[in-house]
């Protein structure tokens, strides 16, 4: 496998630090409100190599955290009144209840910073032992002086570091790129004992801390997959890297990942610009796995103009698999074939090139509909396409759904539960056979844009499509 690590600048054969496994860690969300289009773009990307390498085989840590303190969350105090663990509690089930929605799975370890006070201070002694932090007035700093090779990871010069703080800089820092291990405490903010005074854990500290405390080898590496957002990269991923090698003598990860910016009609996703949009909002409008789908059809590097258009067109492409899943109507299947399964999984293998994976699938579904087309009761056909279509859940992450749930997206509750009376008065009429009524409320589900199928199982209906 090859992956661009971005620490390098260009694509690297994955070999990982043991054999066999893979410890991946991924910056999870800050936890202070629902989840946006750009977080995900972040989850699915990485979701996406998580499925790659198991597929392949390799046994897989897969580590996430929670930022459960953090300026913004104290500020979502200050202005709802509620305690830090309400809000962060709602909002973590929000954000699961999200990813769940567009096919993200869990992570193995999801770590909060809360729960790591303890690890953190620790790792924070530690770098007061090799002389790397010192004390001013409002907390604890990190002496980036101190790291050789500090902005080797974002290739940054010293003179685009000078506006770098999230807060209003502190004059008594040694170097303006010098960045908060421990902040201490200040009225109505959360805070902890530590031997410095009360106060609470910096943004950078948390994840290093985290990460040693979980999964770090004792190789030159203590990870081998660090992942995240571009706007990551610095200075949060540079301070990671910085203070874990002064920690511990290792450097943080061997691979370096980061994926693209999500942009909604060309301009970059940000609240100030005022157009940045929750993840609950899309789903309210469309199915979780047409986003899925849309949000990984883009190389995950690549920035990601999201527009309604370029959505639309995807879901025509996600519907063709799934008119085939109708199509095939088996429920169980035989060997994937070997072919398709090569392909598809070359091109992941080359820093998961989505298109060329993609364009394995039309072909596949291509083909299928060309044999069918020839000989519409090919058994073993069917039942390989199956297999074809289950082996893309494991490592896309989609088609999982039963087609004709997949083709009722877009009917909303009121308009559900009156298709679900009259499909219920329809076979009434049939077990009175009165016809000439059960063809009545046939045609009116017709009129109203609704496609019915008479099965063993019952009678089943979707939407018709346009």
């Amino acid at each position: 496998m090859l992956i661009y690590n971005t620490a390098t600048r260009q694509k690297e054969k994955f070999v990982p630090l043991e054999e066999g496994k893979v410890r991946i860690y991924v910056c999870g969300p800050t936890v202070y409100d629902d989840a946006h289009l750009g977080h995900a773009r972040s989850a699915i990307a990485f979701d996406l190599l998580r499925r790659t390498l198991r597929t392949l085989g390799y046994n897989v840590t897969f580590v996430k955290n929670f930022t459960d303190i953090d300026d913004k969350i104290i500020q979502k105090m200050h202005e709802s009144g509620k305690s830090m663990e309400e809000i962060v509690s709602y909002y973590i089930r929000r954000y699961k209840e999200d990813m769940y929605a567009i096919g993200v799975e869990d992570a193995d370890i999801e770590p909060k910073a809360t729960e790591s006070v303890d690890d953190i201070i620790a790792f924070i002694e530690h770098l007061f032992d090799k002389a790397c932090a010192y004390v001013i007035d409002d907390g604890l700093y990190f002496d980036t002086a101190k790291d050789p090779e500090y902005l080797s990871l974002s290739h940054r010069h010293v003179d685009e570091t000078q506006n770098i703080a999230r807060i209003e800089e502190n004059s008594q820092k040694r170097d303006p790129k010098d960045f908060a291990l421990w902040k201490f405490s200040k009225a109505g903010e959360p805070s902890y004992p530590s031997p410095w005074g009360e106060g609470r854990p910096g943004w950078h500290i948390e994840c290093s801390a985290m990460i040693k405390k979980h999964i770090a080898t004792d190789k030159p590496y203590q990870i081998d997959i660090h992942g995240g957002g571009a706007d990551l990269l610095f200075p949060h991923h540079e301070n990671e890297a910085a203070q874990s090698f002064c920690e511990s003598g290792q450097h943080l990860a061997k691979y370096w990942m980061h994926n693209g910016f999500v942009q909604i009609d060309g301009e970059k996703m940000s609240k100030s610009l005022g157009n940045s949009f929750f993840l609950k909002d899309a789903l309210k409008v469309y199915d979780g796995e047409v986003l899925r789908f849309y949000l990984l059809s883009t190389h995950y590097r690549a920035n990601f103009n999201f527009n309604e258009e370029d959505l639309l067109s995807s879901k025509k492409r996600l519907d063709k698999l799934y008119r085939l899943k109708k199509r095939i109507a088996v429920t169980s299947g035989s060997a994937v074939n070997k072919d398709f399964r090569r392909k598809v999984l070359e091109a992941l293998s080359d820093d998961l090139n989505i298109s060329q994976a993609l364009a394995a699938v039309d072909e596949m579904i291509q083909t299928a509909n060309e044999k069918l087309d020839t000989n519409p009761k090919d058994k073993a056909l069917k039942k390989e396409s199956f297999s074809n279509i289950a082996f893309l859940h494991e490592v896309l992450g989609i088609g999982a759904q039963e087609a004709h749930i997949y083709f009722q997206q877009g009917i909303d509750e009121t308009t559900r539960a009156k298709i679900k009376t009259l499909i219920q008065q329809r076979t009434e009429a049939k077990k009175a056979k009165d016809f000439a009524k059960s063809d009545a409320i046939r045609d009116e589900l017709t009129a109203m844009g609704i496609q019915i199928m008479d099965t063993p199982q019952g009678t089943l209906w979707e939407k018709i499509s346009g």
